[in-house]
Order: C-alpha cells, then sequence, then structure tokens
C-alpha cells in the first residue's frame, strides 16, 4: 500500500468534516516503543508531519520523542558511515601497495554502504518528503480509522493483522496476514469480521506482479520467475476509504498490539490485465459510518456495502 503527501491535508479535512479524535495516548506509546527497538518498529516519515507543530502537551510530547528517535538513529546511521569511511580508506590503502581480492571488495561495498548510509541521513534531516517516506509495507505502522462509543478514533496500527488469542509466531508462519481475501472472512476473520471494522485512507497501492504475467507470456525455458513492482493510481480526486479489519492483541506481561488488514477482492479489469489477481476495495463515502458500526448490520448489509464500492479506473506504472 502507498500513502502520499495529500494524507495530511486530506485528514485535517476529513477531521474537521467528521470530528475524528486522535487516539493521543496510543500514538505516544508507538512512539516510545520505536525509541526502545527502532527495527521492530516502522513508521513512515509522513505520520510525523501531524505533530509538526505541536499546539497541545500531548502533541508536544509525540514530537519529543519523533525527535528524539531522530537524534538516535542520526547517531547511529553516522557511527556506520565512519566505520565505512574508515574501511574504504583502508582498503584504497591496500590496493596501492597491492592488487587483493579483499581489497578490492571492500571498496567496492563500503562505496556502496556509504552512499547509502549518506541518503539516508539526508534524508533523516529533510524536511521535504520524498516518495518513500509517504509509502507503508507489511508490519509498518499507519494510522487507521476506527469507531469507539460513536466516536471516530484515528489510531496508529501495524500494517499486518494479528489477531487477539493467537500466538505471536503467527506473524511468521503466516506472512500475508497485511490482506484479507474477501472469501475469507467468514473463516480465518471471522472473529473480526462483523465486529472489528477499519477504514486506511490510501492515494494509491503498489503490487508485485509476475514479470512473465505482466509481459502475457510463459516462461521461457530456464527462466526464473521474476519479479516487477507496479504502482497503481486511482482516476479519483479524493483518497480511497479502504475497507480493513482490526484487532488488538494482548498479552501477559507485553504491550499491547494494534494491528490490521486491508480487505482485498477480485480485481477490475486494468488491474487483473496487468497479471496481478487481488485488490483493495475502497468504500463509498456515505457508507462510511455503516461499515464502521458492523455489530449493527448483519452479514448480507455489510457485504453490500463492499460490493457498492468506488470503482475508479486504476492507471499504472513500474514503480521506480
Amino acid at each position: 500500500m502507498c500513502y502520499s503527501a495529500m494524507l495530511e491535508a486530506e485528514f485535517r479535512k476529513m477531521s474537521r468534516e467528521l470530528g475524528f479524535r486522535i487516539s493521543f495516548e496510543e500514538f505516544v506509546r508507538m512512539y516510545q516503543d520505536r525509541l526502545k527497538d527502532r527495527k521492530l518498529i516502522k513508521v513512515p516519515k509522513m505520520m510525523g508531519l501531524t505533530f509538526a507543530n505541536p499546539e497541545t502537551s500531548e502533541e508536544q510530547q509525540i514530537k519529543a520523542l519523533i525527535d528524539q528517535y531522530r537524534i538516535d538513529q542520526a547517531a547511529e546511521w553516522e557511527s556506520e558511515l565512519f566505520g565505512q569511511s574508515r574501511r574504504l580508506a583502508d582498503a584504497e590503502r591496500s590496493l596501492v601497495a597491492k592488487e587483493t581480492k579483499k581489497a578490492r571488495n571492500d571498496q567496492r561495498v563500503a562505496t556502496k554502504k556509504i552512499d547509502w548510509y549518506k541518503d539516508k541521513l539526508a534524508d533523516l534531516k529533510s524536511p521535504v518528503l520524498q516518495p518513500a517516506d509517504c509509502r507503508i509495507f507489511p508490519m509498518w505502522y499507519a494510522p487507521v480509522i476506527t469507531v469507539e462509543d460513536g466516536e471516530y478514533v484515528v489510531r496508529p496500527m501495524r500494517y499486518h493483522c494479528r489477531p487477539n488469542g493467537k500466538p505471536a509466531f503467527y506473524d511468521k508462519k503466516y506472512d500475508g496476514l497485511y490482506n484479507a481475501r474477501r472469501d475469507s472472512l467468514e473463516k480465518f476473520w471471522k472473529g473480526l469480521f462483523g465486529r472489528r471494522h477499519a477504514v486506511m485512507l490510501a492515494t494509491s497501492f503498489y503490487e508485485n506482479v509476475a514479470l512473465h504475467n505482466y509481459e502475457k507470456r510463459e516462461l521461457r525455458p530456464g527462466e526464473e520467475p521474476s519479479n516487477v513492482v507496479l504502482h497503481f493510481n486511482p482516476r479519483q480526486s479524493e483518497p480511497m476509504l479502504v475497507a480493513c479489519l482490526w484487532d488488538r492483541w494482548q498479552a501477559p506481561g507485553q504491550s499491547d498490539l494494534l494491528s490490521f488488514t486491508a480487505i482485498t477482492d477480485e480485481p477490475p479489469p486494468e488491474v487483473a490485465a496487468t497479471g496481478h489477481d487481488r485488490c483493495v476495495i475502497p468504500l463509498k463515502r456515505e457508507h462510511l459510518a455503516a461499515w464502521l458500526n458492523p455489530m449493527e448490520r448483519d452479514k448480507a448489509e455489510l457485504y453490500a456495502i463492499l460490493d457498492d464500492r468506488e470503482r475508479p479506473y486504476y492507471e499504472h506504472r513500474m514503480a521506480a
């Protein structure tokens, strides 16, 4: 899935229209957890824009956590950059004295890693969003809309759902739980469908497609399957309200985990023509309240909402 910079403006607009409440305590906890484990908690840079100009004590606390993360991350990458610069210098001195395979490899690897760390540091410190800063991947966190006590609430959730009561190893055993097939809503997802619904705002999405399917051909003799990444953009002015399920996973001695999955269905013709067999379901705006209050409706009504979806035409291009 992909987010764009349009999301920030749209959240502010929809907040005014629908009266969203931001769950500050859950944003605080997520950013605190990220400080404890930067490799485990992945958050797109875009999410921090909401708190770039804090007006309340909660927003100030969140901004302070984001700032501290940047300080800590920059220190780690600067240390790695220094180490790779020293490795490169050592390799080049060795090559002056004698050509060796090890020195040549060290030169190549160090040069590549130096460029990588420099790019990462520049992006970390830049106030300008790049496309990659607005994109989420499975196991990353994103803002998701739910309803609590009749009120729209924005919460940060991990994009890979672990249903409550399931063991933590489900994350690895079932590595595709970022998407929920429509035909499995009353099977694997029966505990959440009709009970815990959510919506994700997205302006476009990315999918992996087998190259030979994209090129509409069979694999050549001896050819190994390979993928291309396609970027799908709907022809519509407003972001998609992507239908999702979510849950709060709890276990003794462990922090709560909020996570979600996007519901997918058979693709429209233009997506199927690229060789991809699934597509997210963008809800119509008038169905938002009904979708987010599923316990007031029977399953037939919920399926009718999924059927009466937005049907934009999806343009695509190969992702950079």
